[in-house]
């Protein structure tokens, strides 16, 4: 909305606190952008300072070129400006421009982001083949960065193909299934029919696909454990089920995190109810009042007998990495009144122990080693499980997450929960930094304590870096802890659909190695990144400078227009087509993370750069000044302006080509490696391009003529621009043997932005991406408008002030502004309301329109505003001393404002 052609309307900055309906319309409006990923706020960072770099190099040799020009034509050679001679010399300007835009044009790297597109789309569509589902593109660069995963176990460490491997029944602890005819009838009978009904009917154990294969576990994996029991005891649960289907269960109280254990009711034909209930071993034997004796008759089980059984059963079972399950039912007699069902607390309680079986999960095989690597790699891999803490224990001892002799914690739920905890029962960041590092196994865990260990991770201080954090998520209440995490995998097989949509990766085999996988695209993402950097910066480096020193000193670029824009092609397009293509190999997790300030280009890189840099320049200017005495050719400087092509610029253009080819496979590594050609034939994309190139360079050259400004060159010709190309290959050798730790000078160029990152609650989920320079640049110009707003607003209450004062006496002839607007004697100020941009809350109160007739208190801050800007209006000092009559001027002023 325009004012007086003056002001435009701005979004305020921050909205006032309280408010009309409309306030979280202004809340919404005033959340800070979504920032954009970190490797490309580097990026983009790098791009505007090598853009301003090349814009500035450009605008020299433009002004260099005509300057000479001038000067030598018309000072030195004392030649007059002839209107017939109009055309050459504008025809000499435009040349001069156009080798200008063509510095411009290789200097800027528009390539960058087209490098980080093809990398991160080429790494998404391989890593389905790895089992990884990518949602979020930037999901895959961040996972580069993780140094810390925390995992489920259940199918993501072990196999989730569970089976009860021991059992305690009728007061024997069975290190083996039993016999069937070693369990009294009556037991087996409570045993057949509490697994059968108690366990959800959409959990089945089907025939093998395959002969010879296992049975199929169908549903839940402890259900089809248990069932699998059933049928070891050579009992068939299906004809339970059909005898008494899902639609006569009388109440089912269904699994929850909180209370670990499901139960089911049935009514029997007398009237009488019995309860059969399932869950974590101490949790429902501690509802367990009588236990099932050796000959299955019910006897009394006390707290000491439960400690005995704790002791001797449970705590044995899940050191040997054993989920131990409780199964009890509880009889209602038909007498009694019918029991309030809602209430589970009292319905679930006085249970009679029937069996403790204890179930393996193996661990996948490939788990410890991928543990292994990820160790090596700087990741911290966390386990983060709902079973008993010896069970955790054990199963991480197996995978390699805790070794002997370390420093480290297990912690249970409750036992986590009251130490990051207050007196209040706040959580504490400085509490939860406590215990985090060592924290290696989080047992009986729910999904509040997962989301609040990720979230204290990722806020905590403790180290230089902030954690990049991983988790692994199947269950719905899984969500939070996936949204607040920066990677979220959710389980492809065993997750829910809302965890898969809180989940930035999905893994279709829900296998742990798969995440390693990830970790390993991710790095490679930013390798990618930096090789590409690496090469196209010395060609950018090179290509300026000859252009910029050539046409100073020859009046010519020794690289044409059309010849640069190839040079741009190869450097921009195919480079990071070759480069970012580039598959990972297992060396990326032989290193630390690099982190979220670690610069793009390396001492390394910088070394690299500048020293192939130096070999391009010393062989470009030596065959530009000592080309045609080297071949015995005519020289091509100082060439007239519409010469034809020369044999020896076509030299200089053919040898640099053959320079960037061969710096090209140089540039495929970044930390000082010594053989360049390792796995160079892993990457047809790579091979495909270096020769795709080299054939058009051959046609150009060959056949290319005036368009390209090539003349035909010879077979020993062609030999030395190869051999000299090559010289780029031996010259890396030599680069190599350089200590970069002695090159202290080198700096590092790419950091990442230095301000403080948003916090995540304050990003809302669809905003746009906005960088630094622009929101500084729109909170620039709402401070210009708002003072130039203030500045009209305040001269025309003097305009109006001067006016009343004249009334009668004389009328002005003119009354005018900053930007010369007339104003009638009459004005008023409520005629024009000034649409002042809002900066801070207080401007709120202050820029309401004021009514007529109404006079508000002074308002301190528009006194202080008006100060600001340079005009000084009445204060309540000037006030008392110029005290007005009712009907003055002056009152009719205060009486306005």
């Amino acid at each position: 909305k325009a004012q007086d052609g003056a002001a435009m309307e701005m979004q305020p900055l921050k909205s006032e606190d309280g408010g009309d309906g409309d306030e979280k319309d202004k809340k919404k409006a005033n959340l800070p952008k979504k920032e954009k990923s970190v490797l490309q706020g580097k990026l983009t960072k790098l791009a505007v300072q090598i853009g301003k770099a090349g814009l500035l190099m450009s605008a020299i040799t433009v002004i260099i070129l005509v300057l000479y020009f001038v000067i030598d034509t018309f000072w030195v050679q004392k030649r007059p400006w002839l209107a017939e001679c109009t055309p050459i010399y504008i025809q000499y300007f435009v040349k001069f421009f156009i080798i200008g835009v063509t510095v411009l044009v290789v200097a800027v790297p528009e390539g960058l982001p087209l490098a980080v597109t093809i990398s991160l789309a080429y790494s998404v569509k391989k890593m389905m083949k790895d089992n990884n589902l990518v949602r979020h593109l930037d999901a895959c660069e961040t996972m580069g960065n993780a140094t810390a995963i925390c995992s489920d176990k259940t199918g993501t460490l072990t196999m989730n193909r569970m089976t009860v491997v021991q059992a305690y029944i009728n007061e024997k602890h069975y290190k083996k299934i039993p016999e069937p005819e070693a369990i009294p009838e009556k037991t087996m009978a409570y045993l057949v029919t509490g697994i059968s009904v108690n366990c959800a009917y959409t959990s089945k154990i089907l025939p093998p696909e395959k002969e010879g294969g296992l049975p199929r576990h169908v549903g839940n994996k402890t259900e089809c454990a248990l069932l699998g029991l059933l049928l070891d005891l050579k009992r068939d649960y299906q004809d339970v089920r059909n005898e008494i289907p899902e639609e006569d269960l009388y109440k089912v109280y269904t699994f929850n995190s909180v209370r670990k254990s499901m139960s089911t009711v049935l009514k029997n034909s007398d009237g009488s109810f019995r309860i059969f209930s399932k869950g974590a071993s101490e949790i429902v034997l501690k509802k367990c009042f009588k236990i099932l004796s050796a000959n299955g008759e019910p006897k009394v089980f006390r707290p000491r007998d439960r400690d005995d059984i704790v002791k001797t059963v449970i705590e044995p079972m899940a050191s040997e990495g054993l989920r131990t399950i409780c199964l009890a039912f509880r009889d209602f007699p038909a007498g009694e009144p019918e029991p309030e069902w809602d209430n589970e607390n009292d319905i679930v309680t006085g249970l009679t122990c029937i069996a403790v079986v204890g179930i393996e999960d193996p661990v996948r095989p490939e788990v410890p080693d991928a543990i292994k690597k990820c160790q090596r790699a700087g990741i911290t891999v966390r386990m983060v499980t709902g079973d008993n803490i010896n069970t955790a224990r054990a199963i991480a001892l197996k995978c390699g997450i805790l070794n002997p002799g370390e420093d480290f914690l297990c912690l249970e739920g409750k036992d986590f929960n009251r130490r990051i905890r207050n007196e209040k029962g706040e959580i504490e960041q400085e509490r939860i930094d406590k215990i985090w590092p060592k924290l290696r196994v989080l047992a009986r865990s729910s999904p509040t304590d997962k989301h609040t260990l990720v979230k204290g991770i990722i806020d905590s201080t403790v180290f230089d870096q902030r954690q990049v954090v991983a988790v692994t998520g199947d269950g719905t209440n899984d969500g939070p802890a996936l949204k607040k995490a920066d990677v979220g995998f959710a389980m492809g097989i065993a997750g829910t659909d809302v965890a898969k949509e809180a989940s930035d990766i999905i893994l279709t085999d829900d296998n742990f190695t798969s995440i390693v996988k990830a970790v390993m695209w991710g790095r490679n993402v930013y390798d990618s990144i930096s090789k590409f950097l690496q090469f196209q910066l010395t060609v950018n480096v090179v290509a300026v400078i000859v252009a910029f020193t050539g046409a100073c000193i020859t009046q010519d670029s020794p690289l044409k227009a059309v010849q640069m824009l190839w040079v741009n092609l190869i450097m921009d397009t195919l480079a990071s087509l070759a480069l970012a293509t580039e598959p990972p190999t297992e060396a990326l997790l032989l290193r630390k993370p690099y982190g979220r300030n670690k610069p793009l280009i390396s001492r390394t890189m910088m070394k690299n750069i500048l020293g192939h840099a130096f070999y391009q320049l010393v062989v470009v200017f030596t065959l530009l000044f000592a080309g045609e005495k080297i071949f015995d050719i005519d020289s091509g400087r100082n060439a007239p302006l519409h010469a034809p092509p020369s044999e020896h610029y076509t030299i200089v253009f053919n040898t640099f080509v053959m320079m960037q080819l061969f710096n090209e496979i140089n540039a495929r590594k970044i930390h000082g490696e010594r053989n360049v050609f390792e796995g160079i034939f892993n990457n047809a994309i790579f091979c495909s391009i270096v020769l795709g190139t080299f054939v058009v360079q051959i046609i150009i050259v060959q056949f290319g003529g005036k368009p390209f400004s090539c003349s035909e060159l010879s077979i020993e010709q062609w030999l030395w621009s190869i051999f000299l190309g090559m010289g780029t290959l031996l010259w890396g050798q030599l680069i190599s043997t350089i200590p970069t730790s002695r090159l202290k000078f080198l700096k590092e160029a790419g950091h990442g932005t230095q301000k403080e990152e948003i916090p995540e609650e304050e990003l809302a989920e669809d905003v746009e991406e906005i960088d630094h320079a622009e929101r500084e640049l729109r909170r620039g110009q709402i401070l210009w408008f708002r003072g130039l707003n203030r500045i009209q607003t305040q001269i025309r209450v003097v305009n109006a002030f001067r006016s009343s004062l004249y009334e009668g006496l004389e009328k002005p002839e003119t009354r005018s502004s900053i930007h010369n607007f007339m104003t009638h004697p009459e004005f008023r100020i409520e005629d024009s309301e000034p649409h002042i941009p809002l900066i801070d809350d207080t401007d709120a109160e202050d820029d309401a329109p004021t009514k007529r007739n109404s006079s508000p208190p002074p308002s301190p801050n528009r006194n202080n505003n008006a100060v600001d800007s340079g005009i000084h209006l009445t204060t309540d000092k000037n006030k008392s001393a110029t005290s007005s009559s009712p009907g003055s001027p002056l009152h009719s002023l205060e009486t306005s404002l």
